[in-house]
C-alpha cells in the first residue's frame, strides 16, 4: 500500500477533481482514505467543516463506483439500484420512483428488468453508476470505473459522466491513470507522485504549464534534450551549439522565470514537432531547431512517422513527405512548446 505524504486538497461543492497518477503513486489510497476504507494515521478529512476522519464508510454520505462495479450478479439492474435505497429503509413506492428516474437518467429504460449477466459492459458500468446516484450522496467517488471498457464505449460514458455530474451540480472525485480521460472529464487535476501531490492545477494549466519534469513527462512531453541559456533582456536565449541553433524564449511563467544562465533541460511532445532544414532558423528565432538525420521511416498511413537521432538521442516525428532515411533534418519546435528546467546532470 502506497504511504500518503503531507497531502493537503481541498475540493470545492460540484467540482469534478481527478486523481491522476501512475500506478502505485497513491490515488486509490487517497480515494480509499476519504471513503473511510482505509484508515488514516495522521491528519483530518473535513467535508463541509464536519470532521469524518474516524467515521465509518456508511456514515460519509458518500457513494462509490468500483472499478469492477461489485453489482450483485443474481439481481436485475432495478434491484441493483434500489439496493442502497432497501438498506436505508426507503419506501416501496418511493424506491420505485426514484429506480425509474435513475434508469432514464442513464439511458437505461427498459432494461431495468434484466438480469446483470445479460447487460453489455456499457450497461453494466452505468448501472453501477446509478446504485452509486440512488442514494442521492454528498460527495460521488470514482475508482477508475471506464477501465474495462473498450474504447468506444469508455469514450462516451465518459462523456455521459461528466454531464450527469453537471446537471446534478455533485462532487465528484475520480481516479485514473489515463491522461486524455482525466483532461475530458476533471475541472481540476491533482498529479501524484511516491505518495505527494506534484501538481493541482486544471486540465489546461497542468497541460501547459507542468511544474516539474516529472509533470511534464507524465502529461505527455516526454522528448528530453539538454540546452544552454542566458538572459537577454526579458527573455531568455538558447545558445547555439552542435545539435541546436539560437532561439528567443519569452519568460511566460513563474518556472521559467527562476531559471539560471547554465545548463538546462527541456522536455517537449513529438506532435509538436515539424521536420524542417537541417540549418533552419526563423527570422525572430522564436523557434528552436535541432540538427539530426533520419534513422527510420515508417508509413502508419496518410503520414509518415520518422525516427531522428539528434546527437545520439531519437525523436519520433510525423511529417507527410516521404523523404530518405540517412537524410539530414532538422527538427523544429515552437519555443512555447518547450518545458525548461535546471539540468541536474544525468
Amino acid at each position: 500500500m502506497s504511504v500518503l505524504r503531507g497531502v493537503s486538497l481541498d475540493v470545492a461543492p460540484g467540482e469534478f477533481v481527478a486523481l491522476l497518477g501512475s500506478s502505485g503513486c497513491g490515488k486509490t489510497t487517497l480515494l480509499r482514505a476519504i471513503s473511510g476504507f482505509v484508515p488514516v494515521a495522521r491528519g483530518a478529512i473535513r467535508v463541509g467543516g464536519r470532521d469524518i476522519t474516524h467515521l465509518p464508510p456508511d456514515r460519509r454520505d458518500m457513494a462509490m463506483v468500483f472499478q469492477s462495479y461489485a453489482l450483485w450478479l443474481h439481481m436485475t439492474a432495478a434491484q441493483n439500484i434500489a439496493y442502497g435505497l432497501r438498506i436505508r429503509r426507503w419506501r416501496r413506492a418511493d424506491i420505485a420512483r426514484r429506480v425509474d428516474e435513475i434508469l432514464r437518467m442513464l439511458k437505461l429504460e427498459g432494461l431495468g428488468d434484466r438480469p446483470i449477466t445479460r447487460l453489455s459492459g456499457g450497461q453494466s458500468q452505468r448501472v453501477a453508476l446509478g446504485r452509486a446516484l440512488a442514494v442521492n450522496p454528498q460527495i460521488l467517488l470514482l475508482d477508475e470505473p471506464l477501465s474495462n471498457l473498450d474504447a468506444r464505449i469508455r469514450e462516451e460514458v465518459r462523456h455521459e459522466i461528466k454531464a450527469i455530474q453537471k446537471s446534478l451540480g455533485i462532487t465528484a472525485i475520480h481516479v485514473t491513470h489515463h491522461r486524455e480521460e482525466t483532461m475530458i472529464m476533471a475541472d481540476r487535476i491533482v498529479i501524484l507522485d511516491a505518495g505527494r501531490i506534484a501538481q493541482v492545477g486544471s486540465p489546461e494549466e497542468v497541460y501547459n504549464r507542468p511544474a516539474s519534469p516529472f509533470v511534464a513527462a507524465f502529461m505527455g512531453a516526454g522528448n528530453m534534450i539538454r540546452l544552454r541559456v542566458r538572459a537577454s533582456g526579458d527573455d531568455l536565449m538558447i545558445e547555439p551549439e552542435p545539435d541546436n541553433g539560437p532561439a528567443r524564449i519569452a519568460v511566460t511563467h513563474p518556472a521559467r522565470a527562476r531559471l539560471m544562465p547554465g545548463p538546462v533541460t527541456a522536455y517537449f511532445r513529438s506532435e509538436q514537432a515539424q521536420l524542417t532544414a537541417p540549418d533552419d532558423v526563423a527570422d525572430d528565432a522564436r523557434d528552436l531547431v535541432l540538427k539530426g538525420r533520419i534513422v527510420q521511416a515508417a508509413y502508419p498511413g496518410g503520414f509518415w512517422r520518422y525516427g531522428v537521432d539528434v546527437g545520439g538521442q531519437h525523436f519520433l516525428v510525423d511529417d507527410e513527405r516521404r523523404l530518405e532515411v540517412g537524410a539530414p533534418v532538422g527538427v523544429r519546435l515552437p519555443a512555447h512548446a518547450l518545458h525548461l528546467y535546471p539540468d541536474n546532470g544525468p
